[in-house]
């Protein structure tokens, strides 16, 4: 009897199993970056990542930086043009990224301190049209009314 209750438990366990199936590459792409904001991010903070899924710290910064291209800030030298995934770990504004440096020109997309982090940023455009991932410069942060409809996923 014993062995007919744990076939029928077993049984039930797989049709349950192809009832809701679970892509584990999904469930493992997205687990990274709850990770990372699970992980208790230092408050205050904007985090880049060099992968998708917040792989590959690039760097964090409390302030704005104008320029990640060059050697101040917190973003320096080769941090410029290299963002994929992004987290808000902010605690009043959002952050407001740009693919000009300087005086935050080009285009512009925002992260919400409410969205938390995008995972990947190669779905995403700047609100110049071009594509966000690999293309981030510099970034500052701002009230949610400047940022209008153009909002990181």
């Amino acid at each position: 009897m014993r062995n007919l209750a744990a076939a029928l438990t077993v049984m039930a366990m797989a049709a349950f199993g192809t009832a809701l199936p679970v892509s584990t590459a999904h469930a493992a792409a997205a687990a990274d970056c709850y990770d990372a904001w699970y992980g208790e991010p230092d408050a205050g903070y904007m985090y880049a990542y060099d992968s998708a899924n917040c792989i590959g710290f690039l760097g964090k910064a409390k302030g704005s930086d104008s320029n990640w291209g060059d050697s101040s800030g917190s973003f320096q030298g080769g941090d410029t043009n290299k963002a994929t995934s992004i987290l808000n770990a902010g605690t009043d504004l959002e952050v407001q990224f740009f693919n000009g440096t300087s005086t935050w020109t080009g285009g512009y997309i925002c992260l919400a301190r409410s969205e938390w982090f995008a995972s990947n940023l190669s779905d995403d455009e700047f609100s110049s049209g071009v594509t966000v991932n690999n293309a981030i410069s510099s970034h500052r942060w701002v009230t949610s009314p400047t940022c209008g409809n153009n909002w990181a996923e």
